[in-house]
């Protein structure tokens, strides 16, 4: 039996790979990285089968496409693992959203922060509204953003402004985040006056 028949080629819908390749020319690449320049797919094929290895298009939209001469199952799972990393690095970011009162007690608002720490170290937004009802409505602006304020202090994971406060359908809302240079105590010695107007 020929060496030829002696290779298993494997199909994949990702990618093609020896037989399937089906282009009059390619660039190639070795194992060790050499760059063989824009050669016959014979010739190509000829050479993987030399090496006892396959010839795997890697990129099929290139002009001339781009082939890599190396063993498959190596080199898929080289890729799974490219993607396994970068999808463990770009974890989706959600914006949660909480509620206080203007008469929420120091135990709740405890509470909210807490929630709002959790969210923050799983690396999501936080949105906290202050809901004002009826005559709440018409206090000053200062006090609206000091209830929200005093929630704030309470946030045990250091947080950054996002989105600031701003009047909402619902009454006061600010929006943030995660904190990653920036400690804590710097973030509540902002003097959130300055950080906007209502």
């Amino acid at each position: 039996m020929a060496l030829w028949d002696s290779i298993v080629w494997l199909k994949t819908e990702e990618v093609r790979i020896n037989k399937e390749i089906r282009v009059p020319e390619l660039r190639v690449i070795l194992p060790d990285g050499t760059n063989l320049g824009v050669i016959k797919t014979s010739e190509a094929l000829a050479k993987a089968v030399q090496l006892e290895l396959d010839l795997i298009e890697v990129s099929p939209t290139a002009v001339p496409p781009v082939a890599k001469i190396m063993d498959f199952g190596k080199w898929k799972y080289q890729e799974d693992k490219k993607e396994k990393e970068r999808k463990a690095g770009s974890k989706p970011t959600e914006t949660k959203n909480l509620q206080v009162k203007i008469g929420t007690d120091e135990s709740g608002l405890g509470l909210k922060a807490r929630m709002a720490s959790k969210f923050l170290a799983e690396g999501h937004r936080v949105k906290i509204d202050l809901y004002l009802r009826g005559r709440a409505k018409y206090l000053k602006p200062e006090f609206h953003r000091e209830r929200l304020k005093r929630l704030l202090d309470l946030v045990s994971i250091p947080y950054k402004i996002a989105d600031d406060f701003k009047s909402s359908p619902k009454g006061l809302t600010v929006v943030i985040e995660r904190e990653k240079t920036t400690s804590k105590i710097e973030n509540k010695n902002v003097d959130t006056k300055e950080q906007s107007i209502i």
